[in-house]
């Protein structure tokens, strides 16, 4: 899957993390087809609305599957010669369009949207609707209908981007995009009660207990049963209700976790593999590395090895 990102000035940062992180998460369970580059209107850097600078990616050429436009303050004065071009050019290219924040607005401008149901920033609603009065204007979060897609603020972004993975990479997939992201300040162990963020709001607070019970476990894991049990649930219910709520099994997703833990340590961390494989609950390195490889597709690479290849 081939994504371009086309920034203008004043993009929010948000909004941009909230499009671009779930998919580095897809990615890092193993879709190694999925790649993106970050593309400007002029190929020179542009800072976000909080003045981080951000320098575009050499231009690949080719076909797209999605092109995604940010911008943010300064919308109005985007609607030139050169940005129009450029956006057009790109949308030509790609299967599925999306405009984020107040990128609607110029794909609006470019006569992208006529006809076509849209949503943009809640403030900017209104506004919307008067200058551009051949496109339904939709003040829900986000839009998803035929080629040109649309969001407006950073939780209909992240929400639009979950359903996309969704649909392309399936329910558990966004589940896990959505959940797999723990904090642990001080790199040794998950702190009890520490929460996954659910961000996706849509998970129950019977399947949220389930999970913090798991992230408790991560380092001495049990059998499912023992989990259900302590859950208070059957192991047929927490199966009916992690399907149907995560859209994979109780075992995958508590082995996700665990895998995803193992590589958060061999990012974030100096430890080797031995130390990593009895935090994460597996009895050997071998036991450790067979069951990433299987989950992503390739090797755990601890910081300490990594550094020392690259260097």
């Amino acid at each position: 899957m081939r994504v371009a990102i086309l920034l203008f000035e004043g993009f929010s940062n948000m909004v941009l993390s909230c499009l671009l992180e779930p998919l580095r998460a897809v990615r890092d369970q193993g879709q190694e087809n999925l790649r993106w580059q970050v593309l400007t209107a002029d190929g020179n850097p542009v800072r976000s609305s909080s003045g981080l600078l951000v320098a575009p990616d050499a231009v690949r050429g080719g076909s797209l599957d999605l092109l995604i436009v940010v911008a943010g303050y300064g919308f109005r004065e985007h609607c030139n010669a050169s940005g129009m071009r450029r956006m057009s050019s790109l949308s030509r290219q790609s299967r599925v369009v999306i405009g984020a924040d107040t990128g609607p607005w110029l794909l609006a401008a470019a006569g992208l949207l006529s006809g076509h149901r849209a949503t943009i920033h809640w403030s900017l609603l209104p506004e919307f609707s008067e200058a551009f009065p051949d496109v339904h204007v939709d003040p829900t979060p986000f839009v998803m209908e035929g080629r040109f897609w649309s969001c407006g603020d950073a939780s209909g972004a992240l929400g639009l981007i979950l359903e996309l993975i969704q649909d392309r990479f399936g329910k558990g997939s966004a589940f896990l995009a959505s959940s797999m992201f723990l904090h642990d300040s001080d790199h040794s162990t998950v702190r009890a009660g520490t929460r996954i963020l659910l961000t996706t709001g849509k998970a129950s607070a019977r399947l949220h207990h389930v999970i913090d019970l798991m992230v408790e476990m991560i380092e001495t894991p049990v059998p499912i049963t023992q989990i259900a049990a302590r859950s208070g649930l059957s192991l047929s219910s927490m199966e009916r209700l992690f399907r149907g709520e995560a859209g994979m099994s109780p075992g995958r997703y508590f082995q996700m976790l665990r895998l995803t833990r193992a590589r958060d340590l061999a990012r974030s961390t100096n430890l080797d593999v031995q130390t990593i494989a009895l935090r994460c609950g597996y009895s050997s390195p071998s036991a450790l590395g067979k069951a990433y490889r299987n989950a992503f597709g390739g090797p755990l690479r601890p910081f300490g090895r990594r550094h020392r290849e690259e260097a």
